[in-house]
């Protein structure tokens, strides 16, 4: 869950106002595409969401912590809970795809027993089968993307967070991986929260859209969304 309540986020080092009392809320289980042009604000609320910076005003929490309050010793115990995907995927490029997906649990201090269940299942669920020996530069982008979702998966985060994630990829590659994301949201009942500017996918899924223009929510519809014109 996210909630953010009159958030207000200055950079000192330009004195700009990247958000200017912001208020928005996703529950668990939603399945969110945020919008809005370079430099509305979407990047910082990433950035609050995921601890690398506190807001200056306002209350926001993710996943029952108190972002505002947080102790930073505390900040990987949210990270535990959030899953992040990219758009240029930064896979382990000397790792096979198994190793990929598996280094996530190691680093959290998963056992191997776990590590050898869990690794399997999510690759057949994101349609990685039988390509876990597979090295990355053996993958095609949309492989390689769908490697990144499931590193993102496997210690089954209550939200993932996807960052321009078809960027790399074609029209067909990218509608596929919006399926695959609907996918998770309805079988696993993650949230899911897209960053994009592309307006096609996102009326193809008919989804909730939070449009951000200067760093407030300037719409926040449900079903098909046409009113803003992405760039």
């Amino acid at each position: 869950m996210v909630e953010m309540k009159d958030v207000k986020v200055v950079y000192q080092s330009s004195d700009t106002v990247a958000l200017d009392g912001i208020s928005m809320r996703i529950d668990d289980g939603e399945f969110v595409f945020l919008v809005g042009p370079s430099g509305s604000g979407k990047s910082t609320i990433m950035k609050l969401i995921t601890g690398e910076i506190r807001a200056d005003a306002g209350k926001i929490t993710i996943n029952d912590f108190n972002m505002r309050k947080i102790k930073r010793r505390k900040l990987p115990k949210v990270r535990r809970t959030l899953g992040a995907i990219f758009q240029d995927y930064r896979l382990i490029e000397n790792m096979n795809v198994y190793d990929n997906v598996a280094f996530a649990m190691r680093v959290v201090g998963a056992p191997n027993r776990v590590i050898r269940k869990r690794v399997p299942y999510v690759l057949e669920l994101v349609g990685l089968d039988g390509r876990e020996k597979r090295m990355p530069n053996e993958l095609s982008g949309g492989e390689q993307q769908r490697v990144a979702i499931a590193r993102a998966l496997v210690n089954n985060p209550r939200m993932i967070i996807a960052d321009e994630p078809t960027g790399n990829l074609d029209p067909v590659r990218s509608l596929e991986l919006m399926l695959l994301f609907e996918k998770i949201n309805k079988e696993m009942g993650t949230t899911i929260m897209v960053v994009t500017h592309e307006k096609e996918l996102v009326n193809a899924l008919e989804k909730r859209v939070i449009t951000i223009e200067n760093g407030r929510v300037a719409s926040d519809e449900t079903d098909v969304y046409y009113g803003y014109e992405l760039k």
